[in-house]
């Protein structure tokens, strides 16, 4: 039982250390794969109302055009200043809404090129993307994100259906995987769900929608002209993503100077700050979870020179028989070292136990009759095993029991026979 009790602050620490390193490893990688999804080598440049312009509007019936963001010509200049990039997409958005029968939602549609699939890691899951071909013939075809085939055909399957954009009706050719962005940090970085996107030919909403949308709500009228939405300037590698990041800020900056109307998201930086933050985090519990393994140690360490005071009479017996100092430090430490590697081989199979379960409980925390409440049904909390916490963990734990109990058995070598013997 002392021996159980002694073990558990390794125990402890151990499983600590690598349920602690499990969590951190598994919300860093799940903040990287969204940031990720974004594309390492892109450089998104995005139009973005105005202050300004956001705030006019107000009052009754009233009618305004706003008109900010990139242009052609920003367009025109981006691609002059990149030769080297691997792509420069353009999008646009268009419509008010996007219509089927009596469902309608509000317009996530835009015009955009055939590149656009590989600039932003789009996977298609039924049908094809957008071809040169339809880019050409300024075809009246459309690609659905996942989330609004769902909404606009629950039952049905969209290919081959049509569906509209205000007045102008599209063939849906092909639909998307899911993006995995809906509610985590990629849908706050690009601003909207894109698993609700819709994409056209870009030719095409040119002649059918122009520049100018307008939406009308509450009695009042709101038009918006914007030549380009957003682009995607995809850099040749990520060593050069961040000069090419200044580069682009520069020339925009050129015909926008405030940048008031203009954003630019560059996931390769936020890739970069994620996994800083994640390295830190992990630092700040793996130390939280060694003082575990240090309150441990001197736990063992308490336990064997106990230990040694109580065995003060086999101690001398066995000097007496002709064990060298040599040999009693060699047998508290062996002590100490097989209740300390035990105590982290039970630490490594608790840590491994809690990570796991941790992964597959927190989902279903909601359904707690007390705690529930506390819990959303999307809540998760991912976590990843890694080889070098469970390695790190079970050496650190061996080691503290060895270094904890050197001085407890030099102690124990120490003791002069004769006196040892008398000990009652």
């Amino acid at each position: 039982m002392r021996s159980v009790l002694t073990a558990l602050g390794i125990i402890l620490g151990v499983a600590a250390v690598i349920t602690n390193a499990a969590i951190g490893e598994g919300s860093k990688r799940a903040a990287l794969e969204q940031i990720e999804r974004l594309g390492a080598t892109n450089i998104i440049i995005r139009s973005s109302k105005p202050p300004e312009s956001a705030g006019q509007g107000g009052g009754q019936r009233r009618s305004f055009v706003s008109r900010y963001g990139l242009t052609r010509l920003d367009l025109q200049v981006l691609r002059e200043e990149f030769p080297t990039a691997e792509a420069l997409v353009p999008l646009k958005s268009i419509g008010s809404q996007i219509l089927k029968d009596d469902l309608r939602r509000t317009s996530q549609a835009f015009g955009t090129t055939p590149e656009l699939q590989e600039a932003a890691k789009l996977q298609v899951a039924r049908g094809r993307y957008l071809t040169q071909s339809d880019m050409d013939d300024r075809a009246t075809v459309a690609v659905l994100g996942a989330e609004i085939a769902k909404a606009m055909f629950p039952f049905e399957v969209p290919l081959g259906q049509t569906v509209r954009i205000d007045t102008k009706p599209f063939v849906i050719v092909g639909l998307l995987q899911p993006v995995g962005l809906s509610g985590g940090a990629g849908s706050a970085l690009v601003g909207r769900d894109l698993n609700f996107d819709m994409h056209i030919p870009l030719t095409s909403s040119e002649e059918l929608f122009g520049d100018t949308v307008t939406r009308s709500s509450s009695g009042s009228m709101q038009s918006e002209s914007v030549q380009v939405s957003e682009i995607y300037l995809v850099a040749p590698n990520r060593e050069s993503v961040l000069q090419f990041a200044a580069l682009a800020e520069r020339v925009v900056k050129v015909r926008h100077p405030e940048m008031n109307d203009v954003t630019m998201v560059v996931p390769y930086e936020l890739l970069k700050s994620a996994e800083r933050t994640a390295l830190t985090w992990k630092l700040v519990l793996t130390a939280i979870a060694g003082i575990s393994l240090l309150v441990g140690g001197i736990g063992i360490m308490n336990i064997m020179l106990a230990s040694v005071t109580e065995r003060t009479r086999e101690i001398g017996i066995r000097r007496a028989l002709g064990a060298t100092r040599k040999h009693i430090v060699w047998q508290f430490l062996v002590e100490t070292g097989v209740l300390s590697s035990a105590g982290g081989l039970v630490g490594v199979a608790l840590g491994i136990s809690l990570s796991l379960g941790i992964g597959a409980l927190v989902p279903l925390m909601h359904k707690l009759p007390l705690v529930g409440g506390f819990f959303e049904r999307n809540a998760e909390l991912p976590t990843r095993l890694t080889e070098s916490s469970i390695i790190i963990a079970f050496t650190v734990a061996a080691a503290t029991g060895i270094i904890f109990g050197l001085y407890p058995a030099i102690m124990a070598a120490k003791k002069d026979p004769i006196s040892a013997l008398r000990h009652d």
